[in-house]
């Protein structure tokens, strides 16, 4: 790991002083995954917490699995219980969102072993395919549930802003990660901590 943050102040000192900075005064990142859940699982909680707060989502979250109660989730997450799921704070859009891609599980079609067989491209192209699931959440499941070491989120504000803030906002991020490559979740990992660093 030390090998991989070494190479990062290095390449992003020619890239701009600030953002090797923020990379060396960091110290190096760990890529943590976290596959416990079922895939699915996953996927409907991720699209649950879209564009809320940290607290929001959980809180929402908490409230679907209440819910359900003793019911698999897979077999709560139906249309005819879309009322309900409403009145646990979802949209309309992300009810919908949710029983799709329930019944995708439940036809044994979000099997992780088969996914995690897939490169990043190919995986994303599988997961956003399902109603609700865009390229953000995509990137995210093969960050954190597949581990996959190379995704730069491009979708992810606080990265891009962060990575743009730290080297130039009229040059590309996306040509400026590839930089990075072939460990660009590194990246990402990063620039959210420096995002979520105190300042000193």
């Amino acid at each position: 790991m030390s090998d991989i943050h070494e190479r990062f102040v290095e390449v992003a000192r020619e890239l701009s002083p600030l953002l090797a900075d923020a990379i060396e005064r960091g110290g190096p990142v760990t890529l943590t995954v976290d596959d416990s859940q079922p895939l699915a699982e996953r996927l409907c909680r991720s699209v649950a917490g879209q564009q809320l707060s940290v607290k929001a989502a959980r809180s929402i979250w908490g409230r679907v699995l209440a819910a359900a109660g003793e019911a698999p989730l897979m077999e709560f997450l139906v249309e005819s219980n879309q009322d309900v799921l409403r009145s646990c704070g979802l949209s309309g859009a992300k009810t919908r969102a949710l029983c799709l891609i329930a019944e995708e599980a439940r036809a044994g079609r979000l099997e992780a072993d088969i996914l995690r067989e897939l490169d990043h491209a190919e995986r994303s192209r599988r997961l956003t395919a399902l109603w609700g699931v865009g390229q953000w959440t995509a990137d995210m499941v093969s960050i954190f549930y597949f581990g996959e070491p190379d995704v730069w989120p491009e979708g992810d504000v606080a990265a891009r802003k962060t990575l743009e803030r730290l080297t130039s906002p009229r040059r590309k991020t996306l040509r400026t990660a590839s930089r990075f490559a072939p460990y660009r979740s590194h990246l990402a990992l990063y620039l959210w901590r420096h995002v979520d660093a105190p300042p000193v």
